[in-house]
This record gives C-alpha cells, structure tokens and sequence, in this order.
C-alpha cells in the first residue's frame, strides 16, 4: 500500500461547509474576503449550520437562543475555580467543554433537533467558559454574560469588564469569521473522527479542541507573540530574523501547507493590527510585523499566514497571550459542529490502515530465557 505522511493531499470525505481551491477560501461557496468585510460572525455560524446566510427573522432567533444558552452550569464554574492557576488554558478548556456534557439533560440525544440545539449551547458557552477561567486565575469573579449583544462583544466584555470600543468590537468580529472553519484541518478531522463512532457532539468538540492545543495547528499565533516580545523593537528585527534564517530555524507565522501563494486571511488581520495599534496609540507590534513579513517573504519566499498578524490584534486588544488559542477556538466551535453535524447526517466509521513496518516472524520465548 501507498503510504502518505500526514495523509497530505489525501480526499478523506465530501464536505459542502468550506472549501480551499486555487488558493481561494469560501465558506459555502461565499469568498471569505466578502464575509470579512460584511458579515457578523453570527451569520457565519447560520451560514455553517444552515447552508445559507439567515434573513432578519432567522439571525434574530439565533443571536437570542445564544444569549438565552450563553451562562454556564455552577457546577462548572465551581469546578473552575479548582484548577490550579497556572493551568493550561486550552486544557481548562478541554476539561470544561467535556464537563457541560454532564449538566445537559440533552447530551445523548442523537436526533438532528436537539444536536443543534446542543451546537447553540456549545458556541454559546466556550466564550463564557474561557472569559471566566481568565479572571478566575486573575483572582476576579467571573462576569455573567449579557443575552443582547453579539459574541463579539459579550466575550470582550466578560474578559475585562469594561464596555469594549466598536472598533475592538469590530476587530474581534472580522478574527472569528477569519478562523471559523478552514476544511478537513486537524482539529475538525479529530472532531468528525470522534462522531462518525456515533458518539455525542462534545466528545467531538473536546477531540477538536484538544487537537487545536497543539503549537502545529491552533498555537502558532501565541509563538508568534512570543518571538515579537522577544525581539522587543523594529531595530532588533532585522538581526533577529536574520539569524534565525542563517540557521534554519523556523519562523512561526509564515507559510501553509494549502496555500501556496499566500493565506488570503491575513490581510484583513494585517489591516485591523494597523487599526488598532494606531487607536491605542502604539503601533510597535505592527510596524516589527511588516518588517518580519518583508524579511522573510524576501528571503525565504514565504509568506504571513492567518496567525502571524492575529497575534498582534490580540495584543492590542489587551489579550494575554495564552488566551489567543481559545479564541481560535471560540470561532472554530462554528466549524467544528458544523462538520460534526454533516457527519451525523451521512456518517460512515473513519478507520484508515497503518502499513506495518516493524520485525516479523518472531516468537514468544518464556521469561526465564530473556
């Protein structure tokens, strides 16, 4: 049998959610720079479960079924509060999402009806969940969520407890239509791998996340920030950088595995870092950026992928840095559902075969000849 290093290239299903041709990503056949530029990031989560952007009726249920789902179970925050604060916090997250499982009377219920209203519930709480565990490890009680604003907003405003700007409304907005859902990716493979068993939603959501954990897939972005408060200064870029080419060394941020001319996600980010920096009057992380971008896209041909200027966007929004996944995963939770719930409805068990490669024709020898 042909055997392909991390199935690259591999057809594994049909999918009629997004879809990555010629370098162009559509989420059900809209272009993503449209849905950039107009879409609220709830209509994009109508758009991956329903097929179809929602009229004024439709959107209005569902921005008030997510504010009605948006609390989370006491149980859950008292176990919160448990967690050591140096917790991981996509572990935290981890542990959460499969914890809701067990205070939803709905968990087990396969039909197509209550898996949606259990996808609502999911998108609805993983903002709240990560908004509280921040202030939590901070020392501060969690914030409940309002039920009459966008997911944007709600999470801003549970994070820090001040009313955000509408421009960090906005930037926020724009990065969780951006990550919504890119295809067969890693964590939504482990998701519809984890439900084509017939197990429940979240066991599929908490195999996402715990995919999305790794530095490979959902952590590059925090790297990113990491590597710029490393370097400290536009001056240092240029030796910094440089260096790190001159032995090899892998700058995280830059180049895809799909894309082969460019992420066409990261220029919208790349203009919201220039935005907020200039209305927070320091523009330090966006000015290295580019000159990071300019460096290794000279030298190296590669080119800034969705999470090189989505950590500076975060920053400037006053994100601590090991909370840049989560949000990923507040956006991907409208993706990964989605592929969880197209599994359902034409689900077929996910086995692929390993070739073997280890020693054969051997036999057991008894323990007092070893």
């Amino acid at each position: 049998m042909s055997v392909i290093n991390g199935l690259e290239g591999i057809v594994a299903t049909t999918s009629s959610i997004s879809s990555i041709i010629d370098g162009v990503l559509t989420y059900r056949g809209i272009d993503i720079d449209e849905l950039a530029e107009k879409a609220t990031y709830e209509e994009v989560v109508y758009l991956l479960w329903y097929g179809k952007l929602p009229n004024e009726t439709e959107l209005a249920e569902l921005n008030r079924n997510l504010g009605e789902s948006a609390a989370i179970p006491e149980q859950v925050l008292a176990q919160m509060k448990l967690y050591p604060n140096s917790s991981n916090p996509m572990a935290a997250l981890r542990t959460l999402v499969s914890s809701l499982a067990l205070y939803d009377a709905e968990a087990d219920d396969m039909s197509e009806a209550a898996n949606l209203r259990k996808a609502i519930r999911l998108q609805a709480q993983i903002p709240t969940l990560i908004a509280a565990f921040s202030r939590i490890r901070e020392g501060k009680e969690p914030i409940a969520p309002k039920n009459n604003v966008s997911i944007a907003a709600n999470f801003l405003y549970m994070l820090t407890g001040q009313e955000p700007s509408d421009i960090a409304i906005e930037a926020l907005n724009k990065a969780l239509v951006l990550h919504a859902d890119h295809e067969l990716n890693a964590s939504t493979f482990a998701g519809r791998v984890t439900v084509a068993t017939l197990s429940d939603i979240y066991s599929g959501v908490t195999s996402a996340i715990g995919a999305l954990k790794g530095p490979l897939h959902g952590g590059a972005n925090e790297a990113v920030m990491a590597m710029l408060e490393e370097i400290g200064s536009p001056d240092n870029v240029e030796s910094y950088i440089n260096s790190k080419l001159d032995n090899q060394e892998k700058i995280m941020g830059f180049g895809h595995r799909v894309y082969k001319n460019g992420d066409p996600r990261a220029k919208h980010l790349q203009k919201m870092s220039n935005e907020l920096g200039k209305l927070t009057g320091n523009l330090k992380w966006y000015e290295m950026s580019v000159k990071i971008e300019g460096i290794v896209t000279g030298k190296k041909g590669l080119k800034p992928n969705v999470d090189f200027y989505s950590a500076s966007v975060y920053t400037s929004l006053g994100i601590p840095r090991d909370l840049f996944t989560p949000i990923f995963a507040i956006s991907r939770t409208s993706g990964w559902t989605a592929h969880i719930l197209e599994q359902y409805q034409n689900n077929r068990l996910i086995r692929p075969r390993a070739e073997y490669v280890g020693p054969v024709n051997q036999h057991y020898i008894p323990i007092e000849q070893r």
